[in-house]
């Protein structure tokens, strides 16, 4: 599992970004983006006040913004990179074409996500106040890894009190993995997470989650655009945390901690058979998982070292390269693919085999 940072500098972050961050609401007719000598910048006008806020502009409202207009990415990125200027002509023609009511959401002077005016904002600061004296109260559980990003925030338990062995020496731990993102990436979700002590590995389980959607009635601003506090969201959020709370004490179950153990179990004993490992791995391993072929041939290289050469050890190798990932979004994400690798089928760990030898 990558290291990320500890409880108290999760705190001493989220308090500094609930102090920073400010929402808008704003008819695109009152945006202007302009090619900067810093990079792209966003304008918010009031009329009514003559202020004008000038911000600057991540790669997540970049992307939304694209998308928003229907601008492809590949061009989008090449007008941002080569002709900023034709970029910014092009946002600007659209929003007063096609003109909308968006929310801006903001954190230290920059636009950090270009949403709906109906995306409810269950926001980091109030999931963890919520959350993790849940987990401390929790017997033998701690929070392993955890970290707040410009995409999600990051909570990942290990519970001791739910230990296995998959093989003799070999032992795994069960958890849970919170993620929330502010900026309209991905729900709110719960899932459970199992811990392989051997090689201190965290594994996402895919298919068992508790999800809130970040849509919600329409939402109100003030004669500035300002949102209205979160204290004026208060009764529904309060309902909100407490069906959190609640998957939370749930969500550590053993039934479900004893069903993939014994996914792994099996996966030990599902051989690979094909001499061509790198076609299998690298190649059809980056179509069926979703990882680039750099990424595969890192797994590659964890799966040879390790020696394990079944279904658990690639879903291991996987687990393993997460850690080397820069991202800790990346490396989430590589968590579940090895997940997903423990999850095939026989039938489609034969075939997947089968088609390596002729690869």
């Amino acid at each position: 599992m990558k290291a990320g940072k500890t409880v108290n500098e999760l705190a001493a972050e989220l308090f500094r970004q609930r102090k920073e961050k400010k929402d808008y609401l704003v008819d695109t007719r009152n945006m202007t983006v302009d090619a900067g000598t810093n990079g792209t910048q966003l304008s918010i006008r009031n009329d009514k006040t003559g202020e004008t806020i000038i911000l600057g502009v991540n790669e997540v409202a970049h992307n939304q913004i694209g998308a928003r207009l229907h601008i492809p990415s590949k061009y989008y990125d090449r007008m941002r990179h080569e002709n900023p200027d034709l970029l910014a002509q092009n946002i600007n023609s659209w929003f007063q074409k096609e003109p909308e009511r968006r929310m801006i959401r903001t954190l230290d002077g920059t636009a950090r996500a270009f949403l709906s005016d109906r995306y409810r904002r269950i926001d980091n600061f109030e999931i963890a106040q919520h959350v993790l004296p849940i987990i401390a109260d929790m017997p033998q559980a701690f929070v392993e890894s955890c970290e707040i990003t410009d995409e999600r925030m990051y909570i990942k338990v290990v519970n001791q009190r739910l230990t296995a062995e998959v093989t003799p020496g070999d032992v795994v731990q069960s958890g849970m993995l919170i993620t929330n993102s502010e900026v309209g990436l991905g729900s709110m979700t719960v899932q459970p997470l199992v811990y392989r002590l051997v090689c201190t590995n965290g594994m996402v389980v895919n298919d068992a989650r508790t999800r809130k959607y970040h849509v919600g009635r329409g939402n109100e601003a003030s004669e500035d655009f300002t949102l209205y506090s979160d204290e004026t969201l208060k009764a529904d959020d309060n309902a909100l945390m407490m069906k959190i709370q609640d998957t939370v004490r749930a969500v550590v179950d053993q039934s479900r901690f004893d069903k993939v153990v014994e996914m792994m179990r099996q996966a030990k004993e599902a051989k690979i058979v094909t001499a061509n490992i790198p076609a299998m791995v690298v190649e059809l391993g980056s179509e069926d998982f979703g990882y680039t072929k750099k990424e595969g041939e890192g797994i590659l290289d964890y799966l040879i070292r390790g020696g394990d050469l079944s279904l658990y050890g690639y879903a291991n190798a996987a687990t393993r390269y997460a850690q080397d990932v820069k991202s800790y979004d990346r490396s989430t994400a590589l968590e579940s693919v090895g997940y997903d690798i423990l999850g095939m089928t026989p039938a489609q760990w034969n075939k997947l085999n089968a088609v390596a030898k002729v690869a």
